[in-house]
């Protein structure tokens, strides 16, 4: 005999399996390679000062303090583009400085921030006090924003004076991001404390991040993933590998995917065989259409559209059937359920599965 599942009890259910997948795929995968960074201690932590009390799930974009020698200034941490972006007006002495035609957009919202690129040295700053200084790098020094022809979000503007944008992600070239190289990246140009060579790279939690691998900050059940190098840009990857299946329906569509801390929701392309049964109209799923996503045998999580109560489901889900390969941007919620890596040296990805709620 069925039974239905009161609509009280899904939420925790579905908070429940992607626990269980996180420890599951953890198991799977105890036997994947691994990289070493037991020689590695040049790393510091900086504090979100937004940041979540500890059990909080993390519900807003985090944001470190920045600034260009003078007092530090709030800016949104975001994984899902690469490069600092601040208004021109909050560079000292910008007029000044050399630089190029510089120009960046953010496909989440179809803002398109135009000024120059300006090399200059900066220093970030975490919520606990700790500061961390960059080699000079290029920074977009914005003097005014344009909006594509089918921008979710975004307002035209000239000389705006409130944005303030750090991009920390890789593989971003191929999306409206051409100029966003990782020698923009600040954390993979930051040095942190400590003896011997940087080992680039970072540990994003839901209240702060490790900059720099070493062998304290990469303790614990990592589970790793390699990735593929860009094609194009020397020194940089192309983005998660994923496969994505829609209500259990096996196989399912892999692409890739990307960990966003700059947005709350998800951005979801799949072809339209894989959700033509599971649709509310055009570009919408039915409520309650499971989403499960694999991250190879690293990590795993289950949601269902419409369902907000689980920590790491995002606030919403923008479906989109007509790009040509299967993509998921997640959203800043899975940090609910797993703690991320990027070896921006060795080419890895990886996650360290926790139960939602759990310390970090």
């Amino acid at each position: 005999m069925h039974h239905a599942i009161p609509k009280q009890v899904r939420p925790r259910l579905l908070a429940l399996a992607a626990v269980l997948d996180a420890l599951l795929f953890g198991r799977a995968a105890e036997s994947a390679e691994r990289p070493s960074y037991g020689q590695d201690r040049r790393g510091l932590f900086l504090a979100f000062l937004n940041a979540p009390q500890p059990g909080e799930p993390i519900a807003h974009s985090p944001r470190l303090g920045l600034s260009f020698g003078g007092e530090p200034r709030p800016v949104l941490v975001d994984t899902g583009s690469t490069g600092i972006v601040v208004s021109a007006a909050r560079i000292p002495n910008v007029e000044a400085l050399p630089g190029r035609p510089g120009r960046l957009t953010y496909s989440s919202s179809g803002r398109i921030m135009i000024g120059r690129w300006v090399t200059v040295q900066v220093t970030l700053w975490g919520g606990d006090g700790a500061s961390l200084p960059t080699r000079p790098i290029p920074v977009l020094a914005v003097e005014r924003i344009a909006c594509t022809d089918k921008a979710r979000h975004c307002t035209a503007e000239e000389a705006p004076d409130h944005v303030a944008m750090m991009g920390i992600g890789f593989g971003r070239e191929d999306d409206s991001q051409a100029q966003s190289t990782p020698d923009t990246n600040p954390l993979l140009n930051a040095e942190p404390p400590g003896p011997g060579a940087v080992h680039r790279g970072y540990v994003v939690t839901r209240r702060g991040v490790h900059v720099g691998l070493t062998r304290a900050n990469t303790r614990g059940r990592f589970r790793f993933l390699k990735l593929d190098p860009h094609p194009r840009v020397a020194g940089d990857w192309l983005g998660v590998p994923v496969c994505i299946a829609v209500d259990d329906r096996e196989p399912g569509a892999c692409g890739r995917a990307l960990i966003d801390t700059g947005v709350t929701g998800m951005f979801l392309t799949l072809p339209p065989e894989q959700v033509a049964d599971s649709l509310d109209g055009p570009g919408a799923l039915r409520p309650g259409t499971r989403l499960r996503f694999r991250f190879g045998d690293a990590a795993g999580y289950t949601i269902a559209s419409g369902d907000t109560a689980s920590p790491v489901a995002p606030e919403r889900i923008v479906l989109n059937t007509t790009r040509p390969h299967p993509f998921v941007n997640t959203g800043l919620r899975l940090l609910n359920g797993f703690d991320v890596l990027y070896d921006a040296d060795g080419g890895y990805y990886a996650f360290r599965g926790r139960p939602t709620g759990g310390a970090d």
